[in-house]
């Protein structure tokens, strides 16, 4: 794995630096949109609607929308501004059961690998948390943006999860909830619970589930490649580019040869003047410049 954020655990007067990896990957099949009949790939292209025009990636900033369409433009120097005070760091607020922490809240999962001076504190705050039976809540902030978060112990490491902020937790409004609620039998209720017990385990195994869908999709994608029902698109624009320079050169020689065609006699300088092997053609040589061999014996370079 490799680190993606460097930083520490801070809980109290102890420091521990630490490496953070995430604990997770996406294993879905990635899929292109591509064009059926060739299998070119379909581009998507920054432009500017006011310009009418593509946009470089430097002059890309961030923009705020207000309710009236105007526009409120955030520079990377007005973001780099903005304090953080726990950048780089994950700062311990509290510690908590862990039952008491609603799964709603929870975002994404990262490792924590103690640096190379850090092993002992790390050792320190892994077991006095297992043993406390609690999880540690902290403040992170990783890619300019700040999270709660939930320090505890999975396989002898440090995980860290990042929560999302409670008014980032939608409030369940439905209409079945403000009316009457349905009459349940008791016998009905006796039924489900029997469905429950028959399907209940000890504890749960996530190993012997696995995503079907993903493994269908992988076997259907290497039976085409078996049956060589593969494309390979043309390069972009390479026929069309071969096109025009072929037909830019063809014009640029026959410009060339135009521009060469005397409009009109001119008379060679005395001294290059070509000598003649034969007097029909000493007066032709004469009116050609130096370079031009006549049509007869090879021009002596020497004269």
């Amino acid at each position: 794995m490799r680190a993606m954020w460097k930083g520490s655990v801070s809980f109290g007067l102890v420091t521990i630096p630490i490496q953070l990896y995430a604990a997770t990957e996406n294993k879905s099949v990635s899929l292109r949109q591509v064009h059926e009949a060739d299998g070119g790939r379909i581009q998507y292209r920054r432009f500017c609607s006011v310009e009418d025009k593509e946009v470089p990636y430097a002059e890309i900033a961030k923009g705020y929308e207000l309710s009236d369409g105007e526009m409120v433009i955030l520079t990377d120097d007005d973001l780099a501004e903005l304090p953080l005070s726990t950048s780089r760091a994950i700062d311990v607020l509290e510690f908590v059961p862990l039952e008491s922490i609603d799964p709603i809240y929870y975002d994404k999962t990262y490792y924590l690998e103690p640096q190379k001076s850090a092993a002992k504190p790390y050792v320190l705050l892994r077991d006095a948390l297992h043993k406390s039976g609690h999880v540690a809540i902290a403040k992170v902030a990783i890619r300019q943006r700040e999270s709660l978060a939930v320090l505890r112990v999975v396989s002898d490491v440090l995980v860290m999860t990042t929560m999302l902020w409670p008014d980032e937790v939608r409030a369940p409004d439905f209409a079945f909830l403000r009316e009457d609620s349905p009459q349940v039998r008791p016998q009905e209720l006796t039924m489900a619970g029997s469905l429950i017990d028959s399907l209940s385990e000890p504890v749960f195994e996530p190993d012997k589930y696995h995503d079907s869908y993903r493994e269908a999709l992988e076997s259907l994608i290497e039976a085409k490649v078996a049956g060589k029902e593969t494309t390979k698109p043309r390069t972009a624009g390479v026929k069309a580019e071969v096109v025009d320079l072929m037909a830019a050169l063809e014009a640029s020689v026959s410009e060339a040869k135009k521009s060469r065609t005397p409009s009109a006699p001119r008379k060679t300088p005395a001294k290059r003047a070509t000598k003649s092997t034969t007097k029909s053609t000493t007066t032709k040589a004469a009116d050609k410049p130096a370079k031009k061999p006549t049509r007869g014996r090879r021009t002596d370079r020497s004269a």
